[in-house]
């Protein structure tokens, strides 16, 4: 991450109670992190893992 570039961490508009995941894209990567824990380290993905991940969300291919 470019040191003078600091990530605008968003927060799904269902998120409630702190309890949720934050996403922030910073030099073409995607940041994902624990609201609980924001003093962890983020994990990265690059544009195209993210973008796979997303569609794997849409067509409801993670069961729990």
């Amino acid at each position: 991450m470019n040191e003078n570039t600091s990530p605008n961490w968003r927060r799904g508009s269902t998120c409630s109670g702190g309890t949720c995941v934050e996403v922030a894209k910073v030099d073409g990567n995607y940041l994902i992190r624990d609201s609980k824990n924001p003093q962890l380290e983020a994990h990265s993905f690059t544009e195209s893992e993210w973008l796979a991940f997303v569609s794997g969300v849409k067509a409801d291919e993670f069961v729990f």
